[in-house]
């Protein structure tokens, strides 16, 4: 637990100098916050080499996998951060992911997989956490656009900190997202298909059925918003939708299994 320890210190750290800087009038200590948060990325790597990476096979349990889009999400955000306004979102990410590594030892389990002797699985799976981590990140910028219309309709843009962005800003960075997203998931749903026994066996047809529902909201919004200009509160209402339908599929049976059921 010692590097874990390390890890949420580090991570949680990160959250802190940037939610206190979010109260003041000079604004967070940016560089020092995604200093540390990148120094808990490269521990976090490390945790995840020495728990996933076993002999034999790669221990792809639901927490080391959780353990690992955590770790996907963040680094994304942290580089996105130099070009993207994404700061109000760091904190939450930051902090969520302090949580995931700490939880991860506490609830240990193995469900070993053998991606070496089955690299067309791992193609799916690689394509899979991409595409959560992707529409993940779109989820948080629809948070983050919901929050910006609460406060303008609410009259109190005065009272926006300078981190807050534009809203067409995050309005345009969140139809991308959604477009990189989806474009994903479907080579994730093409690849299961093709590589996969049978993706509608009892132990995959609920994650086949909900990543299905989940592609065919994200194309909805999309395909409404590039022929008939659709956003707002629609939109977000869409996204938050399709995100508890992915990750009902990718962690919803193997998290009754794997936690509540051995626990």
């Amino acid at each position: 637990m010692f590097l874990e320890l390390i890890c949420f210190l580090l991570y949680g750290s990160s959250a802190g100098i940037i939610v206190s800087g979010l109260f003041n009038a000079q604004g967070p200590k940016k560089p020092l916050a995604l200093g540390l948060a990148t120094l808990a990325l490269f521990v976090h790597i490390v945790i995840l080499w020495d728990t996933v990476f076993i002999l034999p096979g790669q221990n792809m349990s639901i927490m080391n996998v959780a353990s690992f889009v955590a770790w996907l999400i963040t680094a994304t955000m942290i580089v996105a951060s130099f070009s993207l306004p994404n700061t109000i979102l760091l904190p939450v990410v930051f902090g969520f992911t302090a949580i995931v590594v700490m939880l991860a030892p506490l609830l240990t389990d193995m469900h070993v997989m053998h991606y070496n002797i089955q690299p067309a699985v791992l193609i799916h799976v690689g394509l899979a956490l991409m595409a959560y981590a992707c529409l993940s990140i779109a989820f948080l910028y629809a948070m983050q656009l919901a929050y910006i219309n609460i406060r303008l309709k609410e009259k109190k843009a005065s009272l926006l900190h300078s981190s807050l962005p534009p809203l067409m800003a995050v309005e345009t960075i969140l139809f991308k997202l959604l477009l990189v997203g989806t474009v994903l998931l479907t080579l994730s749903l093409i690849s299961g298909f093709m590589f996969l026994e049978n993706m509608f066996a009892k132990e995959q047809a609920h994650k086949t059925v909900l990543s299905i529902l989940a592609w065919l909201i994200y194309s909805v919004i999309l395909f409404g918003h590039a022929k008939f200009g659709w956003r707002g509160k629609w939109v977000i209402s869409a996204t938050i939708v399709g995100s508890i339908l992915l990750t009902l599929a990718y962690f919803g049976s193997r998290f009754v299994r794997e936690v509540i059921i051995n626990t």
